[in-house]
């Protein structure tokens, strides 16, 4: 799955620009969706498991086919938001 149309912390698709989340200086991200990420930080401090949580929980209120759903909280792991967690746990280590 190509991750550059899709929000790099939840997978929500990017392809409508009012959905962009906003950096510092008001401009609009293009890495984050509005949801995760406002004024150049993210909107709440969460981890990997509250978000792919979340997530599902909000798909499935959607009624979205359960293929759908597996297939957004699996690339959750991929993508830029928890790949650096990921990482700096490593280093920590």
């Amino acid at each position: 799955m190509d991750t550059n149309n899709f929000c790099q912390s939840c997978s929500m698709p990017l392809d409508n620009p009012e959905m962009h989340g906003t950096e510092r200086d008001g401009s609009p991200s293009k890495e984050y969706c509005d949801y995760c990420y406002q004024n150049g930080s993210f909107t709440s401090q969460m981890t990997l498991g509250e978000m792919t949580s979340i997530a599902k929980t909000e798909m499935e209120k959607q009624h979205l086919p359960s293929e759908l759903i597996d297939k957004a909280v699996n690339v959750l792991p991929h993508l830029k938001r928890w790949e650096v967690k990921a990482a700096e746990l490593i280093h920590q280590s």
